[in-house]
């Protein structure tokens, strides 16, 4: 079995090989493919993972090489973890929108549509070569902003599913928190990608969500960065990024008083890509945790079991909506528990969401078609129209002054921008 990811001299690699040397059992990879344009670094981390498949007993090989068509022929899954722009990128994202008073982030607002701009376009030009050289494979993206990413190759008739660690980690720590086993618990999760609710909690399914929120929101409240009081009024637990929205105005204050989250990644980056040089680092180093993405390679694995083996199991998972949730468009990409199969992810039927959710969902989803037309088409006036649409920008003067200063930061990437 060939697995390839498209970023493969990402420093998040590791995370993925260490899950791949853990789960053989579940996953029996006999070939890696790491495919990344940037040489000296992809030598690096294809070093340390060889290093670690070694150590571990894993008999799969790794290849590096900077050729897409070399990397995916003859895969039967893609991973797909690119970063356009690398972190010098994150960073404009992340700080130029606090001059006009708007959260910093890579994934929402306007620095996720940034990053949309740059990264759809790329991600097509890849999905096609995978097209061509493995017809049959799976494109698992995780590359964000997934919701919208996902969609462009779903549009683009590719065989594709998002994926977020969201879901995999609030599994993880309820369970935790709940003294069990991660399989016997499972999540009432609905909404967008980077905009979800878990509205259940379900350990052998019964909801335990009540009693979770009545004995543990005060810790839940603080990794989340919200008040308890508002979870207990919700009596639903929002992913980390909804503080984005519910504290919009504290969050900026704190990014403006503090170097960006782009910055420290970038000098962790530095950091791993050292330890992964050093040839005594044969497993994954502690720091890698900080990096970001817990319970990645549970999740991917997970999902690559499931799309190849056929095992019809629930996964959370980035899909169309279809009529899932009736007030979005059926062409929308969800958020949402699905049975995975062969044949791709089936949405579960859910539960009708309450107009506190459905409104802000419907908000977002709207942007997204927005900034998906702005991304395939180009155009000041689309980038406009999707800042404009954005919940967390949504006034023309802000939107004006926003598309100006975004398009001048990113024309290097965007070639119809005006300079």
């Amino acid at each position: 079995m060939r697995l390839a990811v498209v970023g493969g001299g990402s420093t998040y690699t590791p995370e993925l090989i260490d899950g791949f040397a853990r789960l053989r059992d579940e996953l029996p990879v006999t070939e890696i493919a790491l495919i990344d344009p940037d040489k000296s670094r992809l030598e690096v981390v294809a070093g340390v993972a060889r290093r670690m498949l070694a150590h571990a007993g894993h008999p799969a090989r790794i290849v590096a090489t900077s050729s897409v068509e070399e990397g995916v022929a003859g895969a039967r899954a893609v991973l797909f973890q690119l970063r356009v722009g690398g972190q010098a990128a994150r960073e404009v994202d992340e700080t130029l929108p606090l001059r006009c008073g708007c959260v910093g982030q890579e994934t929402t607002g306007a620095g996720g549509l940034a990053k949309a701009l740059r990264t759809v376009p790329v991600v097509l030009e890849i999905a096609d070569v995978v097209r061509r050289e493995a017809p049959d494979a799976w494109i698992v993206d995780f590359t964000n902003p997934v919701g919208i990413v996902t969609r462009a190759l779903l549009d683009a008739g590719h065989r594709a599913i998002g994926l977020c660690n969201v879901a995999i980690g609030f599994q993880r720590r309820f369970a935790a928190t709940l003294g069990v086993e991660p399989s016997r618990v499972s999540l009432g999760h609905v909404g967008l990608n980077h905009l979800s609710w878990e509205r259940a909690v379900f350990l052998d399914g019964r909801d335990v969500l009540p009693s979770l929120l009545a004995g543990h929101a005060e810790e839940i409240a603080a990794d989340l960065g919200l008040r308890p009081g508002l979870l207990r009024r919700l009596g639903s637990v929002p992913s980390y990024y909804l503080r984005y929205f519910y504290a919009h105005d504290a969050v900026v204050a704190e990014q403006r008083a503090k170097p960006s989250r782009a910055a420290e990644v970038a000098a962790m980056e530095r950091r791993l890509l050292a330890m992964y040089a050093d040839p005594a680092v044969v497993t994954k180093p502690e720091l890698l945790s900080e990096r970001g993405g817990a319970f990645y390679s549970e999740a991917a694995v997970a999902l690559i079991a499931s799309l190849l083996g056929d095992r019809g199991d629930i996964q959370v998972v980035n899909v169309r909506n279809g009529g899932t949730l009736p007030f979005l468009d059926p062409e929308a990409v969800i958020e949402v528990p699905a049975t995975v199969t062969a044949s791709g992810a089936a949405p579960l039927p859910v539960t009708p969401v309450e107009p506190l959710y459905a409104g802000l969902i419907a908000h977002v989803s709207a942007y997204e078609t927005l900034a998906l037309g702005a991304a395939l088409h180009g155009g000041a006036d689309r980038v406009r129209d999707a800042l404009l649409a954005h919940p967390l920008v949504g006034q023309d003067a802000v939107a004006q002054e926003l598309t100006g200063l975004l398009l001048k930061a990113d024309r290097g990437h965007l070639p119809w921008a005006v300079s």
